[in-house]
């Protein structure tokens, strides 16, 4: 067992104002290019001081001997996450999503630093209440020696017919790169879950034809597969988050 002590790690992602600043060098500037989109720059300043803020209120919350570390969300697949890290997402919901593709076991804390404009689906809490979630988190450290936190979420992932494998913890579509009509098949095997009232005892299958297909999970409920799968009438009730069920819903699909 390793004795090190736990690291706080921040994930966050390159704020407006920043990639303002790369483009067109100066304040002045990025201000009269977001003048002519009739857009100020002063809400795009206060975006960026609100996650700075979000960010220190993090590192200052964490204990002086535990370490630290930092990583932006375009670099998240070049960086090592360990046993003992604690990871605190700062921003917008999807980058919970985007951060739980690299993690195991380790704690994840979503922090977000503008509850009046976030949906907040994901990054729950403010950044005020860092403190007693970094203790709640190195509670439950190492994995598997602590006391029983809150529930994982579930993932789903697609494997290829050559090995590759993708997993994602909202969803996979599975489709044309270009969104164009393709016809598949789809099959429900009899392990599977339910079958829709009206379309049979599983095992069954469907013929469709659609721009794709998303499998999301009860989390992506909340998002992308939260646009198809609310406009059908016959569209199957998400899955609750815990459970290993994932939902199938097609995009623009009717039965062929």
């Amino acid at each position: 067992m390793s004795t090190l002590p736990p690291r706080v790690v921040v994930v966050h992602r390159r704020s407006e104002y920043d990639e303002l600043l790369d483009r067109h060098g100066t304040a002045g500037q990025a201000a009269f290019f977001l003048a002519g989109r009739g857009r100020d720059l002063a809400d795009v300043v206060s975006r960026h001081e609100a996650q700075l803020a979000a960010r220190r209120a993090v590192a200052a919350a964490a204990p002086p001997a535990w370490r630290r570390g930092e990583v932006e969300r375009a670099d998240l697949d070049r960086f090592l996450f360990g046993p003992e890290d604690i990871v605190v997402c700062v921003g917008q919901d999807g980058l919970v999503a985007n951060v739980a593709k690299y993690v195991e076991h380790q704690p994840v804390v979503g922090i977000n630093p503008e509850p009046g404009r976030n949906p907040g689906v994901l990054v729950r809490h403010e950044p005020g209440q860092a403190g007693s979630l970094l203790a709640a988190a190195a509670r439950l450290l190492p994995p598997g020696a602590g006391p029983a936190g809150p529930p994982p979420l579930t993932m789903v992932e697609a494997v290829a017919d050559d090995g590759q494998r993708l997993v994602a913890l909202n969803e996979i579509f599975v489709g044309d790169v270009s969104h164009q009509t393709a016809r598949y098949l789809l099959t429900v095997p009899a392990d599977g879950p339910t079958v829709p009232p009206g379309r049979g005892q599983a095992p069954t299958a469907e013929r469709q034809a659609s721009s794709g297909v998303l499998v999301g999970t009860g989390t992506g409920a909340t998002g992308w597969c939260g646009g198809p799968g609310g406009g059908g009438g016959g569209a199957p009730p998400p899955p609750p988050r815990r459970p290993t069920q994932t939902s199938p819903g097609g995009c623009f699909a009717w039965p062929r």
